[in-house]
C-alpha cells in the first residue's frame, strides 16, 4: 500500500485528532492506516531563515512535518489572495473580492516554497493528497520540480459559476494548474457541473465520462461530499460531560424551545440575515414571546480581515437591537456568543436544543448540520431547519429546507419545526441518520483514495482514456 501524503494549509495534532474535528477528523484514520505524512503551516509567523525550516515529529506511525509563513506570505498568501480573494469569490460573494497583483504573486510564491520543502520529504510511490483553495496551484508547482506521484486535490468549498471566476484575472491559471492532478474532487455535484461548465465553455475542453480534456492535458473530476463520524459524534452526544451541558442549557431557559445556530464568524453563513428571520418570527408570532430562546455560537476568525471586523459590529448591532425590541424581565430572547466551545460541549448544546437552525448563504458542506442531527436523542429528536445552499442539503432532504434571503420563509419554518410532532420528528431524524451513516467521512476518505489508487496518467486530447472506477 503507497504510503499517503496529505497537504493542508494548516496541519492538524496528531494527538486527539477525533477531538479536533473538521479535516483532522476526517484525515486521521487515513492517515494511520497507511502511515502517512502530513504536511503544511504550522500557524506561525515567523521572519528569518528558521521560519523556512521543516519541522518534523512523529506519533503512532504518522509523520506531521510543517513550516512557519514569514509575516509577507500570512499577509499576502493567506490573508491576501486565498481569504481576500478566493473564499469570496468561491462563495459567490464578488463584491468583496479584492484583485491585487501582489497578493497573487504573494500566493503562488508561498506554494513554491511549500512544494520545496515538501519535495525532499517524498518517496516515489507516495499517493499524494492536497487540501482545498490555499493550494489550488500546488500540483502544477510539484510536477515543474520533477514530481511523477499520483497526485489528488479535494476543494471544501463551493466552486463558482463561470460568469463569476472569470472576473478573477488569474482565472485560466487556476484552472489549468488542477489539470496537473490525476484527481480533483468537489463537495457536490453542482459544484461539479460548474466546474465541468467552466472547462467546456471557457476553456474550450472536452469530456468523456468523468475525464475532462483541455490545456494539452486530462484530469478526472469527480464529486465526493464529506461526512462526519456520526457513531462517534452521537456517542459523545450520549456521554456524562455532554449531558452534564445539556442539563446546564435546559435549567437556564426555563423549558423553553431551544433554538441554536453554530458557525465561525464569517460572512457566508448568513448570520445578520438568520437574526433578522428570528426578529421576523418573533413579530409574526407574538405566542412565542417568552417561549423560545435563541442562541448563536460564532467564534471569532480572520479577526484582522476589515470585512470580518465590520460583520462582527453588524451582528453587536443587531443582537442588542432584538434584545433591547423584545426582551422582558425574566427573558432574553437572543444569545450571542463569540468564543470557541469544545465539541464535547457543542455535542451537548446539540442534543438539548429542539431546534437546528443552519443557514448559510452559501457553504461547500456545512457539517454542522450533520453534527446537530447526530447529536439528537432518537426518541425525541430535534428537528434541522438547513438553509437550501448549505452543499450539505442535496443530502439531508428530510431536513426543513430554506432560502436564507428570505426571513419570512425562515421564521414559518422555525415555527413548524416548534410545533411538529414527535411522530414527523422521529421519521425524518431517522431519514437522515440513514443517510449520515451511509456517507460518513470515513467512505468519504475511502472513496477518494480509492479512485486516487486506481487513477491513471493524464493523457492528452485524443487519445483514448482508460475506464477507471473513479468512486
Amino acid at each position: 500500500m503507497s504510503r499517503l501524503v496529505v497537504v493542508s494549509n494548516r496541519v492538524g495534532p496528531l494527538r486527539g485528532a477525533t477531538k479536533a474535528g473538521g479535516l483532522a477528523v476526517a484525515l486521521a484514520d487515513a492517515l494511520r492506516t497507511r502511515r502517512g505524512l502530513w504536511f503544511g503551516w504550522s500557524g506561525e509567523v515567523r521572519d528569518g531563515p528558521q521560519g523556512h525550516e521543516v519541522q518534523a515529529q512523529s506519533l503512532g506511525g504518522v509523520t506531521r512535518a510543517v513550516i512557519d509563513l514569514t509575516s509577507t506570505e500570512h499577509d499576502d498568501y493567506y490573508n491576501g489572495f486565498a481569504n481576500r480573494c478566493l473564499w469570496p469569490l468561491f462563495h459567490f460573494r464578488l463584491d468583496l473580492a479584492t484583485f491585487d497583483r501582489r497578493y497573487y504573486e504573494g500566493y503562488q510564491r508561498a506554494n513554491q516554497r511549500f512544494a520545496q520543502a515538501l519535495t525532499p520529504l517524498l518517496r516515489d510511490d507516495d499517493l499524494i493528497w492536497v487540501h482545498d483553495y490555499h493550494l489550488l496551484p500546488f500540483g502544477e508547482t510539484l510536477r515543474d520540480m520533477g514530481a511523477r506521484q499520483r497526485l489528488g486535490f479535494f476543494l471544501h468549498i463551493p466552486w463558482p459559476v463561470r460568469e463569476i471566476l472569470t472576473a478573477l484575472p488569474h482565472h485560466e491559471h487556476l484552472v489549468r494548474a488542477l489539470f496537473s492532478y490525476d484527481l480533483v474532487g468537489f463537495q457536490t455535484e453542482a459544484d461539479l457541473l460548474r466546474f465541468q461548465d467552466y472547462v467546456l465553455r471557457e476553456a474550450g475542453g472536452s469530456q468523456r465520462g468523468n475525464r475532462l480534456y483541455a490545456y494539452g492535458r486530462s484530469v478526472i473530476a469527480q464529486a465526493y461530499p464529506i461526512g462526519i463520524d456520526t457513531d462517534q459524534f452521537a456517542t459523545l452526544a450520549a456521554s456524562d460531560e455532554a449531558g452534564h451541558e445539556a442539563a446546564k442549557l435546559k435549567a437556564a431557559i426555563f423549558d423553553r424551545t431551544q433554538i441554536v445556530g453554530v458557525d465561525r464568524l464569517d460572512y457566508t453563513k448568513g448570520l445578520p440575515e438568520r437574526f433578522q428571520a428570528y426578529e421576523k418570527l418573533l413579530e409574526l408570532y407574538p405566542e412565542a414571546h417568552g417561549q423560545v430562546s435563541f442562541l448563536q455560537i460564532a467564534p471569532t476568525s480572520r479577526g484582522e480581515v476589515q470585512e470580518y471586523i465590520d460583520i462582527r459590529h453588524q451582528l453587536d448591532a443587531l443582537a442588542g437591537h432584538i434584545n433591547g425590541r423584545f426582551a422582558q424581565l425574566d427573558w432574553t430572547p437572543l444569545r450571542y456568543i463569540n468564543r470557541a466551545i469544545t465539541r464535547r460541549q457543542l455535542a451537548g448544546i446539540y442534543r438539548a436544543s429542539r431546534i437546528g437552525l443552519v443557514t448559510p448563504l452559501r457553504d461547500g458542506m456545512n457539517l454542522v448540520a450533520k453534527e446537530y442531527v447526530a447529536a439528537q436523542d432518537p426518541d425525541n429528536p430535534g428537528v434541522l431547519v438547513l438553509s437550501r445552499f448549505a452543499g450539505s442539503a442535496k443530502q439531508m432532504a428530510a431536513a426543513l429546507i430554506v432560502n436564507p434571503y428570505d426571513p419570512v420563509g425562515v421564521a414559518e419554518a422555525i415555527e413548524t419545526a416548534r410545533h411538529m410532532p414527535l411522530a414527523q420528528r422521529r421519521d425524518r431524524h431517522r431519514a437522515l441518520m440513514h443517510e449520515l451513516r451511509r456517507s460518513d467521512v470515513a467512505s468519504w476518505s475511502q472513496n477518494f483514495l480509492t479512485a486516487l489508487d486506481h487513477a491513471v496518467a493524464a493523457v492528452p486530447p485524443g487519445v483514448p482514456a482508460i475506464e477507471e472506477a473513479a468512486g
